[in-house]
C-alpha cells in the first residue's frame, strides 16, 4: 500500500473515531442554555441556509464550495474555513447527515482545549478586565461580580477607567445593583492608584476577588498601554495577576482582531470574554479569535441582562450554530 493511500486511510479513521466520540459526549450531556436559549440565532440562521442549501445540492463539488461560503459568511476565518472544509471532503462522507455530524467534529476541533475555567486559587485573587471603549467591559464586570458572588465569593470592583466621564458612576451602579462592594477614583486621576486602594481595600475587607475595570481608549493608544502594563505591574504587587481576561465584541467580527493583538503585546491575555453574540450572524468569530490569538474563549455574552453570560463550551456552542442546518 502505497504512502499516500495510508495517510489517507489514517485520517478517515481517525475523524470517524471523532464522530463516535462527539456523539456519545452528546447523548450523554443535557441541553445547555446556549442551546436551548436560541441565543445564536442569527448565525445560526446564516449558517443553517447555507448548509441545508448544501446538503440539498447533494454532496458534489458545488457542496464543499457552499459550506466554506457559510463559514466564512459566519466569520470562522479564511484558514480554518479551508482547513474545515479540506478535512471534510477527504473524508468522502455518504450522505448528509455524516457530513453534518463530521463538519461539527471538525469545528469543535477547531477550539482551543486549554482550560476554560478561571483560575482563582490565591487567598486574594486579581482579575483585570481590559478592552476597547464600547465592548461591554463594565456590564461583564457585574456579570462577573454576579456569577462570583452566586459561587460564594465575596468580591470587590475597583473602577479603574478613570478617563471615560462617568464610567465610575457606572460601575457604581451596577455594583449597587449585584451587591457588591466597589472603589472609585478622581476623573482624570491615576489608575494605578485606583487599583492599589482597590486591593487595598479588599485585602482589609476579606474579600476573595477584587475585579479592576480598566479604560479602553481607542486614541492615544502608546499611552493606554503604558498605563495598562502599569496597572498590571501594580495588580500583581509582589506575586501575579490571577487572569487578565479581554473584552471583545463579536459584532467587530474580523475588524475587532487588530484592536486585540495590541492588547494582548501590553499584558499577559489569559481568556476573552466575547460580548453581543446574540446580536451578530457572525458567531463563527469565536474559531477565529482563538486561531489567531491563542487565547480562550472563557465566557460569551448573550444579552444586557446580569446573568446573560455563560461559561464557554466549544460542544454547546457548535451545537447551537449547527442546529438549524
Amino acid at each position: 500500500m502505497d504512502t499516500p493511500t495510508l495517510t489517507i486511510l489514517i485520517v478517515v479513521a481517525v475523524v470517524l473515531a471523532l464522530i463516535g466520540y462527539w456523539a456519545l459526549r452528546r447523548r450523554r450531556r443535557p441541553v445547555t442554555r446556549i442551546e436551548a436559549s436560541g441565543r445564536l440565532g442569527k448565525t445560526a440562521g446564516v449558517l443553517g441556509a447555507a448548509l441545508r442549501g448544501a446538503w440539498d445540492s447533494g454532496l458534489d463539488d458545488s457542496t464543499w464550495d457552499e459550506i466554506e461560503e457559510g463559514l466564512l459568511a459566519a466569520d470562522v476565518g479564511v484558514e480554518a474555513s479551508t482547513r474545515v472544509v479540506q478535512a471534510l471532503r477527504s473524508s468522502k462522507p455518504e450522505t448528509a447527515d455524516d457530513a453534518r455530524e463530521l463538519l461539527a467534529v471538525l469545528l469543535v476541533s477547531e477550539l482551543d482545549d486549554a482550560p476554560r475555567m478561571l483560575h482563582l486559587d490565591s487567598e486574594l485573587s486579581t482579575v483585570l478586565i481590559v478592552g476597547v471603549n464600547g465592548t461591554g467591559k463594565t456590564t461583564t464586570v457585574a456579570k462577573l461580580s454576579a456569577r462570583l458572588k452566586r459561587d460564594g465569593k465575596k468580591v470587590l470592583v475597583g473602577a479603574a477607567d478613570t478617563f471615560r466621564a462617568a464610567a465610575g458612576e457606572q460601575l457604581e451602579l451596577w455594583a449597587e445593583r449585584v451587591g457588591v462592594d466597589v472603589v472609585t477614583g478622581q476623573e482624570g486621576g491615576d489608575p494605578a492608584a485606583v487599583v492599589f486602594d482597590a486591593i487595598s481595600a479588599a485585602r482589609a475587607r476579606g474579600v476573595d476577588v477584587v475585579l479592576i475595570d480598566t479604560a479602553g481608549r481607542l486614541h492615544a493608544k502608546k499611552n493606554l498601554m503604558g498605563e495598562l502594563k502599569k496597572i498590571h505591574r501594580v495588580a500583581a504587587g509582589d506575586g501575579e495577576v490571577d487572569e487578565v481576561l479581554l473584552v471583545l465584541d463579536a459584532t467587530a467580527g474580523q475588524n475587532g482582531l487588530a484592536q486585540v493583538r495590541e492588547f494582548a503585546e501590553a499584558v499577559p491575555l489569559s481568556g476573552i470574554v466575547l460580548t453581543k453574540l446574540d446580536g451578530t450572524a457572525k458567531g463563527g468569530i469565536v474559531i477565529a479569535v482563538e486561531n489567531q490569538l491563542g487565547v480562550p474563549v472563557k465566557f460569551i455574552g448573550l444579552g444586557e441582562g446580569v446573568d446573560d453570560m455563560e461559561p464557554f463550551d466549544p460542544d454547546s456552542f457548535v451545537g447551537a450554530l449547527l442546529e438549524r442546518s
